[in-house]
């Protein structure tokens, strides 16, 4: 192995003890995920050697990759089991959703932005993940689609509880999504029973816009 891969894995080890574990996140398919993923795949070429530090990152195109400590928190937050179908909302750079494809039967993500698609699937195809198909669109319309569900995560700012997701969930189906303005947002766990959802506030946060028909208009 290369000085530098030894190095990156190095750090993906100290990014989930120091910065997952320590910070309460304990399920165990989560931080395995997390540490076997390399995050270096999905971040810009020229961004490698921060890609495990404990921030978000620029991927381009408006969008970012969340920090560590977001993703596995959102990810643990579903709690998720190995027969779950998982939808996505905002592919990105494809790493959320190679989280998720860890510990789920499949994810299907949609992603508004055409150019990030092929990265997000190479980047995919790199860290050997197979489980994950990708769609371009508005998500907040053609989730109907690719229907039922017994996740979703939402990986953008949501201006209201994403009611128009709740017919589609299973019964007992569990939604993460930050809801608030473009600029800081609460995050909500929500369980749908009988197309019905129950709301629980996990914490500030701050996203990007979901941009789309039950976003924010495009700016």
């Amino acid at each position: 192995m290369e000085k530098t891969e030894v190095r990156l894995e190095v750090a993906r080890k100290e990014m989930v003890t120091g910065q997952l574990v320590a910070r309460g996140i304990h399920d165990k398919c989560i931080l395995r995920a997390m540490a076997t993923i390399p995050r270096h795949l999905f971040v810009p070429g020229h961004l490698r050697d921060a890609a495990y530090q404990d921030c978000p990152l620029p991927i381009g195109y408006n969008a970012t990759i969340s920090q560590p400590y977001i993703v596995a928190y959102m990810s643990e937050l579903l709690s998720l089991s190995k027969n779950d179908r998982v939808f996505e909302l905002g592919t990105g750079s494809g790493y959320q959703a190679a989280i998720l494809a860890l510990c789920a039967r499949e994810v299907i993500s949609i992603e508004r932005v055409p150019e990030l698609i092929p990265i997000a699937r190479r980047n995919l195809a790199a860290a050997n993940v197979e489980n994950v198909r990708i769609f371009k669109g508005d998500a907040t319309t053609i989730a109907p689609d690719y229907a039922p569900y017994d996740a979703a995560l939402i990986t953008a700012a949501s201006p209201a509880l994403p009611e128009y997701l709740y017919p589609y969930m299973n019964d007992g189906g569990r939604i993460v999504v930050p809801v608030g303005d473009m600029y800081v947002q609460e995050l909500f766990l929500i369980t749908v029973h009988d197309g019905r959802g129950k709301e629980e506030a996990k914490g500030g946060v701050r996203f990007v816009p979901v941009i789309g028909r039950h976003g924010f208009p495009e700016r």
